[in-house]
């Protein structure tokens, strides 16, 4: 399960690479794809809430409930992750308002795009640099096998970066390529 949540977390970076560029070309006055941003808060915000997240959830809480964990560290993960979902979904309405043609300031746009990139770009580095390798080293083989009995989810098909590619992300698997 951690090796899914590491390489979801590769992945995600992928894309928030691809977010940055074209923050700075927005910061240019060039032209940028808002399909493509579209696509990507689409993606992130159907595989997060559907699979990554709920898996995350059920391995955080688990440590939560049997290692001793600092209130901090807690309401940390919780609050992130209810901030990332709030500034996901700012996000797809604004892209939404630009796809039919509605007249946004570029400004509210790239503060939108950083904010977002920012607030994902931090919430990966916490989970991967302090939360994820704790949780390495406190769980045993029994609490893996454990939390693996507890997950519900049928086996998901990553749209994107699975095996095969669904049509909805084929661009974007194509421009990802190219980062």
């Amino acid at each position: 399960m951690l090796s899914i949540i590491h390489n979801d977390h590769a992945n995600m970076s992928l894309l928030l690479k691809l977010l940055r560029k074209k923050i700075q070309l927005l910061e240019k006055d060039e032209e940028i794809d808002y399909r493509l941003i579209k696509t990507i808060i689409t993606y992130l915000r159907n595989y997060s809430d559907k699979y990554h997240h709920p898996m995350e959830d059920l391995i955080y809480d688990y440590y939560i409930k049997y290692r001793v964990v600092s209130d901090e560290v807690a309401m940390r993960l919780s609050q992130e992750h209810k901030a990332i979902k709030k500034v996901t979904v700012e996000l797809d309405e604004l892209l939404d308002m630009i796809l039919l043609d509605a007249i946004v300031p570029k400004e509210q746009c790239i503060e939108k795009l950083r904010n977002f990139v920012e607030l994902q770009s931090a919430h990966l580095a916490y989970e991967e640099q302090e939360i994820l390798p704790l949780i390495k080293d406190s769980l045993s083989a029994d609490d893996w096998s454990n939390l693996e009995k507890q997950w519900q989810h049928d086996e998901y098909k990553d749209p994107l970066f699975g095996e095969n590619v669904s049509d909805q992300y084929r661009t974007l698997a194509r421009r990802i390529k190219q980062v």
